[in-house]
């Protein structure tokens, strides 16, 4: 079974978590401050640990078991109500619950238990696509986390959600007819969610976004010190430890939402296209094992694993060029956070898993 995992996937996911380790050593250590280091490092460890227990882990039992899917999507809905009543707020949201020194954040692990409960879902119901009902229920089950992601308020988590949802929806075949439909539904809840329940800092994060200029020394700070960042990189960068923009604390938050125009400003454009190739390579490894795959099951998930991290590097990346606007996604097996991490470390040992079992 250690003969059958894809050890060339796994390389190349440590390759991105020792880049994002290394920038977050010199950062800790411009601050005087390595406790994020030191975190980052126990989460790494966790992360490898249950990677490989989720590779030895049958797969099948997701598959074949919908009573634990189904247990396992009401703790992950229960996690997340609870975030209102026992989670603190921080910068306007309760999206972590507080253990010690340590926050846990289920929104991400509810990703992956919603990619195996869909994956499940329409495993066995691809060519009955047909019937709009199973696509308004499988709504239904995203429906709900979505609501209670979107009360926190967490935009870039639920937009990650949907589009998972999405896209599995097309790979398992959905019509024409009813995708352009449920488009409509989508656009008309966006109308509705801007005009009742949007909050003021986040229309202006895209009303900055569609129409820069307006508020330079405030919501569009960010975005602005990130692409000074990345311009000052140029092709070879800054060198590791110079970066002025992140080291003189010009660049919020470079250890998580902007990470890449940290390792930008430092490694220049020759860096960010390693980046990029990293991710492509993974996705590419990812996506193999989906095709090799024996069931419909595991092609869905693998596919819509590979969605997850795909959507996240783009949203991340765009937010750090500034064609995006600025939603709170972190850039996958880079960025500081532990249950992102650990998150994705589980949904690639289950993807280890299917591949043991090809």
């Amino acid at each position: 079974m250690i003969k059958k995992i894809d050890w060339i996937l796994t390389a190349t996911v440590l390759t991105l978590c020792l880049i994002g380790v290394l920038f977050l050593y010199n950062f800790s250590k411009n601050k005087g401050d390595f406790l994020f280091f030191k975190k980052q490092i126990f989460f790494l460890i966790i992360g490898l640990i249950l990677m490989f227990i989720f590779s030895f882990l049958d797969y099948r039992i997701f598959k074949n078991d919908p009573y634990l899917l189904l247990i396992l999507y009401f703790v992950s809905v229960l996690s997340l109500l609870g975030l209102f009543f026992f989670a603190p707020q921080i910068r306007g949201v309760k999206g972590w619950y507080k253990i010690g020194s340590f926050s846990l954040d289920p929104i991400e692990f509810t990703k992956i238990v919603l990619i195996l409960l869909l994956s499940k879902y329409f495993s066995t119901r691809h060519i009955e696509l047909y019937n709009i009902w199973h696509i308004i229920l499988s709504g239904i089950y995203i429906g709900l986390p979505s609501i209670l992601i979107f009360l926190q308020p967490d935009v870039g988590s639920l937009i990650i959600i949907v589009g998972i949802w999405i896209s599995i929806l097309i790979i398992s075949g959905v019509r024409i007819r009813t995708f352009l439909i449920l488009v409509c539904c989508l656009i008309l809840i966006f109308t509705i969610s801007w005009i009742f329940f949007l909050k003021d800092y986040q229309k202006a994060r895209i009303l900055s976004f569609l129409f820069p200029g307006r508020d330079p020394l405030g919501i569009e700070w960010s975005q602005r010190q990130s692409k000074i960042a990345l311009g000052t990189g140029g092709w070879k960068g800054e060198g590791l430890g110079k970066g002025f923009q992140v080291h003189y604390g010009f660049l919020t938050e470079p250890q998580t939402d902007f990470i890449f125009a940290g390792i930008g400003e430092e490694f220049g454009f020759l860096g960010t296209s390693l980046i990029y190739l990293l991710y492509l390579y993974i996705l590419q490894r990812i996506l193999k094992i989906a095709i090799n795959s024996k069931d419909n099951f595991s092609r869905l998930f693998c596919t819509g694993f590979a969605v997850l991290i795909a959507l996240e590097v783009l949203i991340n990346t765009g937010m750090n060029l500034g064609i995006l606007p600025v939603i709170g996604i972190s850039l996958p097996f880079l960025s500081y956070g532990g249950s992102g991490l650990i998150g994705l470390f589980i949904g690639l040992g289950i993807v280890q898993n299917i591949k043991i079992n090809q």
